[in-house]
């Protein structure tokens, strides 16, 4: 294992326990940074629906159990198929404001409860079908949309770096937000042990001492606000009439809905590269689980009545920050998150937390998660296919969210969904990513049952597919030893675990570039060959282990290996090329 091959500065991973008072104190960073957004956001969608105060009480204390309930399971799975089992924070999502406010306007809150609720089921079906779109949501995707993240936010916090009430100094608001990011920038980058963990609450701490030199900081909030309360009313029940403009909302809910699950499987991506120690495969059950617990959060919030929720990406950048992956830590926000909705005096604390602060926040944080993305779309290489989907997605998102490109062309209601960056730019790489994959050589395949004795039949089928497509003898001969190291590989993955009783292969060719991409498909099994070949390869001076003789010799064959894990489904994609091929 080398340096580039492990995280270094990661004081808990995933599976490791930090004290309580680590833990709750990292908790309220967290909380600290998203608090705010997540009630503002549904004050947006409330207020310009046009919806009543009574209502938004009850939406912004709903949004606070959501959250907290959706990030306790995103930190420990239900039934180890409902969760990710890492910190993804979750919070109410801007995708999904354009819509939830049309829904207000045209129906009220219990036409947008239905519709949450009705949406929220096909997030369930993406997570148990991932698998299927695995060609479409790649990695060159989810990294795509996360860099698009820092598109659509970074105007949010900049705006915010320059607000300050009526009256206040020209240059309170710009002060304020310079001391509190020249301060957590220092600390990160400084610091070391104890105090790097409470760099972004000491930069928040000095910031705001700066705002209340200036008379910036107000607590009337918190004056005003209750020691402890529940509202008394505003859950609107639900709209069952199914009424023409359910229907008409419908399509547009669902869209975004899977903009969202994109967000999360980008999160579930990035959350696993930086909560070990190690470096490893991802592991797309956890990414199963991730939108899985999306859409229990969905469902909750439709159920309660209050704009749906997603994964805040920013929890990448705090693990990245301070060090600390611990599940148990998602568990404290989730708890403290419950907590915080019935204690509103408490809340009003955090809210009043003047915007400069939270805007260098935001800049902070989300420049880190935008090189995770980056890192992300290369972590498999670079080639000009790759180049094109992320360049023209992310300036097509780009330009759509600066308004370069007038999203007032595409109509209406398109516009309003398209201005958002993330939205388009998503849109646009799954589109060209379909394309390459429907424009590129035709893949052949074959299904056989997974044993031993499917050797020959495979052989078979990649001699007829080799010459087929002219790649020659000595190709051949190369895929038929790619493949039967790669059908031993599977086979050894499978050995002990009889749940799925006689088990189906199917495998598909594709010649590709004077090479060749074989795809195993089969039922799960444990381990995940990517990461034993990382550990074989780690020293040239290991004993050989017998089960380790395939891992080597493929490793030897192939020019590429990559092992991808759902529940239930084992996906093997070895790349061969001729020998001497430079890639």
């Amino acid at each position: 294992m080398t340096a580039r091959d492990t995280r270094q500065g990661l004081r808990f991973q995933a599976d490791e326990t930090p004290s309580y008072p680590v833990s709750f104190g990292l908790a309220f960073q967290y909380i600290l940074l998203n608090i705010a957004g997540i009630v503002i956001t549904v004050a947006i969608v409330v207020r310009a629906g046009g919806a009543s105060e009574t209502y938004l009480t009850w939406a912004a204390f709903a949004v606070l159990i959501v959250c907290g309930i959706s990030t306790l399971i995103q930190a420990r799975p239900i039934g180890g198929r409902i969760g990710a089992g890492y910190i993804l924070l979750m919070g109410t999502s801007g995708v999904f404001i354009a819509v939830s406010v049309a829904a207000l306007e045209r129906g009220g809150p219990a036409l947008l409860a239905t519709l949450i609720v009705a949406s929220s089921l096909f997030q369930f079906l993406i997570s148990s079908r991932l698998s299927l779109l695995r060609r479409v949501i790649t990695p060159t995707v989810a990294g795509t949309v996360i860099m698009l993240i820092a598109v659509t936010v970074m105007p949010i916090g900049f705006d915010l770096l320059f607000q300050a009430p009526a009256g206040a100094a020209p240059e309170a608001a710009p002060l304020t937000a310079l001391a509190t990011l020249v301060i957590t920038i220092v600390i990160v980058l400084r610091a070391r042990g104890a105090l790097r963990l409470w760099g972004s609450v000491i930069g928040a701490a000095g910031g705001c001492l700066v705002a209340a030199g200036y008379g910036i900081y107000d607590t009337s909030i918190v004056g005003d606000a209750l020691w402890f309360g529940v509202p008394a009313g505003g859950w609107p029940g639900f709209d069952l009439r199914l009424s023409p403009e359910f229907w008409a909302m419908l399509p547009a809910f669902v869209f975004v809905t899977l903009v969202g699950a994109i967000e999360t499987i980008g999160d579930g991506m990035a959350i696993q590269r930086v909560s070990w120690r190690k470096r490893r495969a991802t592991d797309f059950r956890a990414v199963q689980g991730a939108v899985a617990a999306d859409g229990v959060g969905n469902l909750l919030s439709g159920l309660l009545a209050t704009v749906p929720n997603t994964t805040y990406s920013n929890s990448v950048s705090i693990v990245e920050i301070t060090g600390i992956a611990a599940r148990r830590v998602g568990v404290c926000i989730g708890l403290t998150f419950i907590a915080l909705a019935f204690f509103p005096k408490v809340t009003a604390v955090l809210l009043a937390i003047p915007n400069p602060v939270v805007g260098a926040y935001i800049i902070v944080l989300i420049a880190i998660l935008f090189v995770l993305g980056l890192e992300m779309v290369t972590q498999d290489g670079i080639d000009y296919r790759k180049a094109t989907i992320i360049g023209v997605s992310f300036w097509i998102g780009a330009g759509l969210q600066s308004g370069q490109i007038p999203s007032e062309y595409f109509g209406n209601w398109a516009g309003q969904l398209l201005e958002n960056g993330m939205t388009s730019g998503g849109l646009t790489a799954i589109l060209l990513s379909a394309f390459m994959e429907l424009a590129g050589p035709r893949r052949r395949r074959m299904e056989t049952t997974l044993d031993i004795e499917a050797q020959p039949r495979i052989q078979e089928f990649l001699e007829d597919f080799a010459a087929r497509t002219g790649l020659g003898e000595e190709m051949a001969r190369r895929l038929s030893l790619a493949a039967e190291e790669t059908l031993l590989i599977v086979l050894d993955q499978v050995a002990e675990d009889d749940r799925f009783g006689v088990r189906r292969l199917r495998v598909t060719a594709r010649a590709e570039a004077g090479g060749a991409e074989l795809e195993f498909l089969a039922a799960a099994g444990e381990g995940n060959i990517e990461d034993r070949m990382a550990f074989i390869g780690g020293s040239v001076t290991e004993v050989p282990v017998e089960r380790d003789f395939s891992l080597r010799l493929l490793r030897h064959i192939a020019t590429a290996v990559r092992h991808q894990k759902y529940h239930d489904t084992d996906i093997v994609t070895v790349r061969v090329d001729p020998v001497g091929t430079k890639v």
